[in-house]
């Protein structure tokens, strides 16, 4: 949640940052971009990184990191370089804060039994619609009371106090916790996709990324989730100025609805947890995990090409909320057919199929305000639907229950050791 605050902060600020610095939408858009692409660059190798030293260390490092950088953003001055300047940091930001969704991805490999994992991914997600949901009111105050750059401080401190937090509480995996039994540690161990011997913690070795790139399943799950960043990053990058500079209306008008899709995301998310692992238990993973992310890809597409219709304002972004809802719908099936088919890479894989997804955020954050300046923004709208409906199809060459062969040459550890 803390991780999306501090990441969507500045779509929020934006309009501020623009006036002060004498920004176009463009050049904004470039700033939106810039993490993305750090972001999504760095996603593959944090996931290695997770994969071979363990989630609580390179999580609690990757928070250090996007603090400080968090932080560096407020202090960029005005002097004729001064978007390359903030370029560079937000770009900063995006490589720090790339291991986040590996390594916890990598963490729920070694801690959550499959069956169980829609419903964990489906929490871990529901905290990005919280930390967007929050951004709106949140900043907003922040910015009107004591200005744009004490936001920004503000989510460093936090961002820093909950990377704190969790590296005191957390373990890499059950056997290493005081307080998990002997008897949940043989439970969880039984539904475990990465096989371990449960008390020593040994696991098997990882997958080649030839096996990676040669893989069906991994390809579609990573298109897929590239249209599912293009569509996503929509909401979090342009929702609010959208709102507030084309729909027209005032700012605390504009930061209420903007907290409407993150909200739903936050509740399709866990609800799309819960729904994919009683049909996977009932109907198997193909049905329980892929044809619902088909169905609700498709039902967001829908709800995408309506919103741009509607006329008023209010109901606009009721109806666009309900697309940014079933788009969350299906979020938990990226992750956990992931971690399923990766196992002990699952930090890497994921990693790998989450490049595809920032790069279509990326590419969304500057070809949205373009899309819109020439042809509207209902047609901005339209074409994000239609990359929402391709999405949607990849779910239907995606095999869940194959297994991508490990290398014996390659042996993923959370002691320190290296390939």
């Amino acid at each position: 949640m803390i991780a999306f605050l501090d990441r969507v902060n500045i779509t929020i600020a934006g309009i501020a940052i623009k006036d002060s610095y004498q920004f176009n939408n463009r050049q904004l858009g470039y700033l939106f971009s810039a993490l993305l692409v750090g972001y999504a660059l760095f996603q593959a190798p944090g996931g290695r990184l997770a994969d071979l030293y363990g989630p609580r260390r390179v999580l609690a490092g990757g928070v250090v990191w996007w603090g400080v950088f968090t932080g560096l953003t407020a202090l960029v001055p005005h002097f004729a370089g001064a978007l390359l300047a903030f370029i560079v940091v937000r770009f900063l930001l995006g490589v720090g804060e790339a291991v986040v969704y590996p390594a916890s991805n990598q963490f729920v490999s070694r801690w959550i039994p499959s069956h169980e994992r829609g419903k964990a991914n489906g929490l871990i997600f529901a905290g990005v619609g919280f930390g967007a949901g929050l951004s709106p009111p949140l900043i907003t105050h922040m910015m009107l009371h004591y200005g744009w750059r004490f936001s920004f401080w503000a989510c460093a401190l936090l961002g820093l106090g909950a990377g704190i937090v969790w590296y005191l509480a957390a373990r890499d995996k059950p056997a290493e916790h005081a307080r998990v039994s002997t008897a949940e540690l043989c439970l969880i161990e039984a539904g475990l996709t990465i096989k371990t011997n449960p008390l020593s913690g040994t696991s098997a070795q990882a997958v080649r990324w030839a096996t990676v790139l040669r893989s069906k399943e991994i390809l579609a799950i990573t298109f897929s989730y590239f249209c599912f960043g293009y569509v996503a990053w929509i909401f979090f990058s342009w929702f609010f100025i959208y709102l507030a500079t084309v729909r027209g209306l005032n700012l605390k008008a504009s930061a209420f609805y903007a907290m409407l899709p993150p909200l739903a995301m936050s509740v399709g998310s866990a609800l799309g947890g819960v729904v994919t692992d009683r049909l996977t238990q009932w109907k198997g993973p193909r049905i329980g995990r892929c044809l619902v992310a088909a169905i609700v890809l498709l039902a967001a597409a829908g709800f995408l090409v309506m919103g741009s219709r509607v006329e008023s304002a209010r109901f606009a972004s009721v109806v666009l909320a309900g697309g940014a809802g079933a788009l969350y719908l299906a979020q938990s099936s990226f992750w956990s057919v992931t971690a399923n088919l990766a196992g002990p890479s699952s930090g890497s894989v994921s990693g790998f199929m989450n490049t595809g997804g920032q790069t279509g955020g990326a590419l969304t954050a500057s070809l949205t305000p373009w899309i819109a300046d020439h042809y509207g923004w209902s047609s901005a709208f339209i074409f994000a639907a239609t990359i929402c409906s391709l999405g949607a199809l990849s779910w239907l060459l995606v095999n869940p229950e194959r297994t991508l062969p490990t290398d014996a040459a390659f042996s993923g550890r959370s002691d320190g050791a290296s390939a």
